[in-house]
């Protein structure tokens, strides 16, 4: 028995996924696999944003669309035609089509989206709806009503001050 029992069975899945992931078991494969671009999405008070790493894609091979309220990134990646497979020696670059789809809060005006492709990085920017925005509300202090930083007398002393 080996050193853990089970490792080998462990360590076999792991290589078939593995293989059913990237692509064949052999080193020297020329298999493209599949490619999934990295994102990033972040937000700050005005804005939801991804970034899509996406290098070596033309901008007129990316699509981005929005529909029932789901936002999708869809393009392809084409290996170039002059360089021919027979020569390359390793392919580890994913090339192929790929579509990310990305459900989109309530929060998000569907109507106010910006994409912008450079340097091999898509930005899409989604802009939120002015009610989801975080709004600064005035405290009163003491019961005294205040407008734009004056103090606003009640009626009973203006009453008692013009006696």
């Amino acid at each position: 028995m080996g050193p853990l029992p089970g490792i080998e069975c462990f360590a076999e899945s792991y290589n078939r996924l593995h293989e059913a992931q990237y692509g064949g078991g052999r080193e020297e494969s020329l298999t493209t696999g599949a490619f999934v671009p990295a994102v990033d999405v972040y937000e700050d008070e005005h804005s939801i944003q991804l970034k899509l790493e996406v290098p070596g894609i033309d901008e007129k091979d990316l699509d981005v669309k929005v529909e029932n309220n789901v936002l999708s990134v869809s393009g392809e990646r084409k290996l170039e035609k002059e360089e021919k497979e027979e020569n390359f020696h390793r392919v580890e670059r994913r090339y192929g089509s790929f579509t990310r789809s990305f459900t989109l809060p309530n929060t998000v005006s569907t109507d106010d989206i910006q994409a912008d492709y450079d340097h091999g990085v898509l930005k899409v920017r989604l802009a939120k709806r002015a009610e989801a925005k975080p709004k600064q509300i005035k405290v009163s202090v003491g019961g005294q009503k205040t407008i734009e930083g004056k103090k606003v007398e009640s009626q009973a002393q203006s009453k008692t001050q013009a006696a």
